[in-house]
């Protein structure tokens, strides 16, 4: 436990612009564009239609379709396994993580945070992962769930202005690397907020990723952000 009081002081700071993310935000727009060169297939003259004619159009047709089919299958297979119905996926390769988020939700920039998605009618739904710097190789090295969950949830996951409580603490393996799971409540003057947060180490980094609602809107999101967090992995870069 002593080993996360280090953490919390370098942890709270990437996250002291978060907890304003319903008020202040740049959407991100991000345009990919792909140009395809297709190679017409020689066909022999004796049976190659006419310039004009509509065969000789569906060739050229065809020729351009398919490589542009083939690219996109090989861009979206590494996606495919961890896609779900109504969510749609983020992998990041360069710092080893990946998770769900719901479709329709827009990425947006928050100082502090490596990547934040929200909806932009409701601005308490939203999903952000941020990483910290540690020596440590295990999650479990730094204390229990419920230990860690009362530490971060009270100092690092709500502005210490803010009434908080932890509903459930729980950990779980996921090819052999330990994650903890939080439950709590972040009660504001104006609002209260009721969240998931899954953390893990890897990497040689504290990763944590937080989702959640306004509480008035829990019953009806709670088995989507259940999803978010639950998707939650990191890989080995």
């Amino acid at each position: 436990m002593a080993a996360l009081q280090h953490l919390l002081p370098i942890h709270r700071t990437s996250f002291s612009n978060s907890s304003s993310q319903s008020q202040k935000h740049s959407p991100v727009r991000k345009t990919t564009l792909c140009l395809v060169r297709a190679k017409q297939a020689s066909v022999p003259s004796s049976v190659q239609p006419q310039a004009d004619s509509p065969t000789r159009r569906k060739l050229l047709a065809i020729g351009a379709i398919v490589p542009w089919i083939v690219q996109l299958s090989q861009t979206s297979t590494s996606f495919a396994a961890e896609s779900k119905k109504g969510f749609l996926a983020v992998m990041d390769r360069k710092d080893g993580y990946s998770f769900l988020y719901p479709f329709g939700w827009q990425e947006v920039v928050i100082e502090g945070q490596d990547k934040v998605f929200k909806d932009v009618i409701e601005p308490l739904e939203s999903v952000s992962v941020n990483m910290i710097p540690t020596s440590k190789q295990d999650i479990r090295d730094l204390g229990s769930p419920q230990q860690i969950g009362e530490a971060l949830i009270k100092k690092v996951l709500a502005p210490s202005s803010q009434k908080t409580k932890l509903i459930e603490a729980t950990e779980h393996d996921v090819d052999g690397k330990a994650y903890y799971t939080f439950e709590f409540i972040a009660q504001a003057p104006n609002y209260t907020r009721h969240a998931l947060s899954a953390i893990t180490i890897g990497n040689g980094k504290f990763y944590t990723l937080t989702t959640g609602a306004n509480q008035r809107r829990w019953e009806k999101m709670k088995d989507k952000l259940h999803t978010v967090v639950d998707s939650f992995k990191i890989v080995n870069v």
